[in-house]
């Protein structure tokens, strides 16, 4: 399937006092996420892309072909559009078994992809069980194994990880990373926590009362000084890519390798060497220095200049700094004390300091 051409949308529809105005250009690979906070659109954009609602005008485009056009009076019904949709509910079959739930769209032809899918999704063991026996997690995986086998053009997800404890939501977080990675299917993804989308998000679409406020790369947004209000949460991580270099079984860990050249030292990881992946760097574990020291306790120094220093709004105590690292950026964060006591100007190099253990990852 070619998704060179992504989802293209302009649309206007009104709820009641709700007014939706949308003007998008969603990529054809990777995951895009809808992000906002609760009334934003989201879900109301979602339900337009699905077919179960339709817009007052506008269009709506998938891969070069017209889903709804409201000049023409065009309009592909729910069921013919080839989409995958994962509610925040599992909405599974509560009289058939986890494989008869699966089969249950799944067209002829992808029967032979069946248990790479299941595989996939690690539910393998769960085929021969009634959905009552399943966790949160597990009923989860199944409703996306099973909108999967319908061969869909594009995967729609409204906030699939909502109602699931700390342990379940990291559990089926890993299983969303796989699925961006391995699967060439473009995902939609809904969410209002930005934790979630720092791990599996490429491109990110702000919703605000009804408006896209700001739309693009994930990274290119979260160095915008002028989005800080809106992505504060976002301020928690950001995302760096790196290379694998070697493994250390003996101690548990992998080096890897940035594009400027600078050496980082992470937890062990199962990747290959010179595969890309995506790390995850909390702002709170980037500690700042002047200078590199052997005398300092940190393995990962990185040398870094501080491109954008502003005080956040209602936070006069705060310094919020983002570090230039070749053609990537970090987050830090520090009270404005520090950064007057360590003499701290915009342009200046500063070495960022990182723990070992304060790095998460996935594959690119």
């Amino acid at each position: 399937m070619n998704h060179d051409n992504g989802l293209i949308l302009e649309v206007s529809h009104r709820l009641g006092a709700f007014s939706l105005e949308a003007d998008l250009t969603l990529p054809g690979r990777g995951v895009t996420a809808l992000f906002g906070a609760s009334g934003s659109g989201k879900t109301s954009l979602l339900r337009l892309i699905a077919g179960l609602d339709r817009p007052d005008r506008g269009r709506i485009e998938l891969d070069g072909e017209p889903l709804v056009d409201t000049a023409t009076r065009h309009f592909v019904p729910a069921h013919r559009r080839r989409l995958g949709v994962v509610f925040q509910e599992a909405r599974l079959f509560p009289h058939y078994r986890v494989r008869g739930n699966l089969a249950y769209a799944m067209p002829a032809h992808m029967a032979s992809r069946f248990e790479a899918v299941v595989g996939l999704l690690g539910i393998d063991h769960l085929l021969a069980r009634y959905p009552a026996t399943l966790s949160g997690g597990e009923a989860r995986r199944v409703a996306i194994g099973r909108a999967l086998l319908s061969d869909p053009c594009l995967l729609l997800m409204d906030e699939p990880l909502t109602g699931l404890d700390g342990a379940r939501k990291r559990e089926l977080l890993r299983y969303i990373q796989r699925l961006a990675d391995e699967v060439d299917i473009p995902i939609v993804y809904v969410s209002h926590e930005p934790a979630e989308l720092v791990e599996v998000a490429d491109t990110l679409i702000l919703m605000e009362q009804g408006r896209v406020r700001a739309q693009g790369k994930l990274d290119a947004l979260m160095e915008r000084c002028d989005l800080t209000d809106a992505l504060g949460g976002f301020d928690a991580a950001m995302p760096l890519e790196a290379s694998v270099q070697a493994h250390d079984g003996a101690y548990g860990l992998t080096r890897l390798g940035l594009d400027d050249g600078q050496v980082l030292i992470v937890p062990g990881m199962t990747a290959s060497l010179g595969q890309r992946v995506r790390l995850r760097v909390p702002v709170r574990e980037v500690a700042l220095a002047r200078a590199p020291s052997a005398e300092l306790s940190y393995r990962n120094q990185l040398v870094t200049v501080i491109e954008q220093a502003w005080v956040p709004p209602g936070d006069a105590a705060t310094m919020e700094l983002r570090l230039r690292l070749g053609s990537q950026m970090l987050g830090a964060r520090l009270t404005r004390k520090s950064y007057d006591e360590l003499g701290l100007v915009v342009g200046q190099e500063v070495t960022a300091l990182v723990r070992t253990v304060a790095f998460s990852s996935r594959d690119v």
